[in-house]
């Protein structure tokens, strides 16, 4: 479907949402909200679609934050609203996607960005690429799972000193703290991402949705992690896939998966 304010392609089973909206940096507003969500819909609806890429147009941005014209009109309610809407509608969403969704962050990923960049599971960065969580200089503090997210992939101390502090860290610094797995050239960015996906995609994918789903349960610290684990070994033993990855592998060829 046509939007606003995204670009999509979806080709060789892998799902491009393009943020374009570059004379603002690809900065989050409401129609960019709707159109993200709609979007992401079309991730868990549409069976062509394996997995998914989400990166911003042009080489300045991935997401430089929300729309700041927008804040002036906030109170006590609508804020909370607003960010309850987001969490709902998009961030929640693409982290519990059974299909892997992937950041390729080409620029600036600052405040909502950040936070639409660690909801994915897992990124990729250009060598321009900088991160931040600057909301403290507005008064705010991350309101789309920033202050949760952030501390879950680099731990209470650094994620502390970056949300109290707004600064910005580059690209290779997120490497070294694991925001991001990958640097690449912002030439080179798209096409390392897909080549991830691609492997990714030539997996069964009842099992790279249990997979998600688990790792996923571990991030949250929740002690019943390992029964998960079992219970969801159980279930895809009986699957079709199982039974013709086993034979793939016994007869030396590449396994044919059918998601049953």
């Amino acid at each position: 479907m046509p939007y606003q304010t995204l670009l999509t392609d979806l080709t060789e089973n892998i799902y491009i949402i393009t943020i374009n909206r570059p004379d603002k940096l690809n900065a989050l507003n409401k129609v960019v909200i709707e159109e993200l969500s709609d979007a992401i819909n079309e991730i868990y609806n549409n069976p062509e679609i394996k997995s998914a890429i989400i990166t911003g147009s042009g080489t300045k941005a991935f997401v430089a934050g929300a729309d700041i014209s927008e804040f002036t009109a906030l109170n006590s309610e609508n804020g909370k609203a607003l960010a309850e809407k987001g969490q709902k509608s998009i961030f929640n969403k693409i982290e519990n996607a059974a299909k892997p969704i992937v950041a390729a962050v080409n620029g600036f990923a600052l405040g909502g960005g950040c936070e639409l960049a660690m909801a994915c599971h897992f990124r990729l960065a250009s060598d321009n690429a900088k991160f931040g969580q600057p909301e403290v200089n507005l008064g705010l503090v991350p309101g789309y799972g920033g202050t949760q997210r952030l501390t879950h992939l680099i731990g209470k101390g650094k994620a502390m000193e970056l949300i109290l502090t707004g600064n910005m860290i580059d690209a290779n610094e997120a490497l070294r703290l694991g925001l991001v797995n990958h640097v690449a050239t912002q030439e080179n960015l798209l096409n390392e991402t897909k080549k991830i996906l691609q492997t990714i995609n030539s997996k069964a994918p009842l099992a790279i949705a249990e997979a998600i789903a688990l790792v996923n349960y571990a991030a949250s610290g929740n002690a019943n992690g390992l029964l998960k684990e079992i219970e969801a070994f159980g279930k895809l033993s009986g699957t079709a896939d199982v039974k013709e990855g086993a034979t793939a592998f016994l007869e030396k060829r590449k396994p044919n998966f059918t998601g049953k």
